[in-house]
């Protein structure tokens, strides 16, 4: 009998950088466990160019990458979620959709590397820094032996990936 594979959607407010970052990572990390994708409140169509060399630099396919609207995951024939993590402010105080299944979910606030001013190298760094609280929430999160706790217990680990760095 084969493992269930876990449908994770990431949210932000307009799914051009850290919910792709999130979707990408969770795809390589959750190792076929796990099936990611992201979606924003209020896409803005583009994937940000940093995101993308970002991505590429860190040898991830991007031609999943594609801003869309949350809304596309609560159609009838959607995949039916398992997680949904916010990976932003706007979006976590937004009121989202119905999801089907009521999967558990959390906050997972990151700061958002495409609002970054400076120099191009200060920008670079933002959105490295974004790549890096991502990875370890989500390395975190895939090792949780998610089939062996209760429910409660699962959804405080859950908050608890939230606040860390």
């Amino acid at each position: 009998m084969s493992e269930h594979v876990y449908n994770v959607l990431f949210l932000c407010t307009g799914n051009s950088a850290r919910s792709i970052m999130a979707e990408a990572l969770m795809n390589r990390l959750g190792q076929g466990r796990f099936k990611a994708f992201s979606a924003g409140s209020n896409p803005k169509g583009v994937v940000h160019p940093q995101t993308i060399d970002l991505l590429k630099r860190m040898n991830f396919d991007t031609s999943f990458a594609r801003s869309k609207d949350w809304a596309e995951f609560a159609e009838p024939g959607a995949p039916e979620m398992d997680f949904v993590f916010t990976v932003c402010d706007n979006a976590a105080a937004e009121v989202c959709p119905v999801w089907p299944g009521q999967p558990m979910s959390a906050h997972w606030g990151v700061p958002d590397p495409a609002e970054a001013e400076g120099t191009e190298p200060e920008k670079a760094l933002a959105f490295s820094d974004t790549y890096r609280m991502l990875n370890s929430r989500i390395s975190v999160f895939t090792s949780l032996p998610i089939n062996s706790i209760d429910k409660l217990s699962l959804q405080k680990r859950l908050n608890d990936i939230g606040t860390k760095e």
